[in-house]
């Protein structure tokens, strides 16, 4: 090792114990209170709504969304944000709106970062227009209280739980992160994430019901609608209670299909690798295919048509009458 390689790597050594040090100093003197070091502060403002609206639009970045029943005929919202990057609050032709303004520089964003934006709509409890929310990364949170004529919902990165019913549709779509639907009715209802797990429980809709994955499981229970549709690349289905008035189609490239008590007109369901497997309420004209595994299904000759079929995996029916 050369005299100049030993010199550098000398002072990177210094280098690294002086920061040590210089944390640990700072550190200390904050009583190892992490929230201290943070470069960036927050701070709370509440935004008092007196003008009349049917609709809610809010479109923001990071923060955590939650809607809440304020308990009275008033509607508050809360906002926990950093000073360059606030909600902008207003009622405009009937539509209660929150955005970001986004004031920051690139400089803001360097620096150590604890704690994250929240938004929390306190509204009273009721029925109200459109609901459409965009969102960056965050969680969203909105509980049975409320009911809407349509709710249209996207994310990039957060959970999203959300248990008002509509009267037209429900979209629900994020890229990373779980889906909660429970407790819902709705003329349609359309849920999909990239990277996630979808669970729907007790949900009832007069149209289509659709369930769309890359990568995560889905989870139904109790679920009748008209026609109830499941696409998926990566990811096991499990459908509990499952009644379709006139088609159950599933399709997945990788994965298993479990259902028990599940039921439709007609029944549809495809793998690649998968095996499939479950219990139907009604008798069926079975049509059933494996390319790798064993095939195993009740030899009824009324009913519906239920195709199944898999490259690889095995098929498994009963019927519970």
């Amino acid at each position: 090792m050369s005299r100049k390689t030993k010199v550098w790597l000398i002072i990177g050594a210094l280098l690294i114990v002086t920061g040590i040090i210089v944390i640990g100093g700072a550190l200390t003197m904050s009583k190892w209170n992490f929230s201290n070091l943070q470069t960036s502060k927050f701070e709370t403002n509440e935004h008092v709504i007196n003008e009349k609206y049917e609709n809610i639009s809010l479109v923001c970045d990071t923060a955590d969304i939650e809607f809440v029943s304020s308990g009275n005929d008033k509607t508050t919202v809360i906002c926990h944000e950093k000073p360059n990057a606030k909600h902008e609050v207003s009622a405009n032709d009937g539509t209660l709106e929150i955005k970001l303004v986004d004031e920051r520089k690139w400089y803001n964003y360097i620096g150590i970062n604890f704690g994250t934006p929240s938004i929390t709509v306190h509204l009273p409890e009721g029925e109200y227009g459109s609901l459409f929310v965009k969102s960056s990364t965050g969680d969203l949170d909105i509980p049975k209280a409320f009911f809407f004529e349509s709710i249209d919902i996207s994310a990039s990165t957060g959970d999203i739980t959300s248990l008002a019913s509509a009267t037209g549709a429900i979209i629900i779509k994020t890229d990373t992160g779980d889906v909660t639907v429970e407790n819902v009715s709705a003329e349609s209802v359309a849920l999909s994430a990239s990277t996630g797990d979808i669970t729907a429980s007790d949900i009832t809709c007069t149209g289509e019901f659709s369930v769309k994955v890359t990568t995560g499981k889905v989870q139904l229970d109790t679920v009748t609608c008209k026609n109830i549709t499941s696409t998926g690349n990566t990811g096991a289905i499990n459908l509990k209670n499952v009644i379709a008035e006139e088609k159950l189609s599933i399709e997945r490239s990788t994965g298993n299909v479990r259902f028990e008590k599940c039921d439709g007109a007609d029944i549809a369901i495809v793998t690649d690798t998968g095996s499939i497997s479950g219990t139907l309420l009604s008798e069926k004209i079975f049509v059933a295919t494996s390319d790798t595994g064993k095939v195993n299904v009740p030899k009824t000759t009324t009913g519906g048509k239920c195709e199944i079929s898999t490259d690889t995996g095995s098929i498994n029916i009963d019927i519970e009458l």
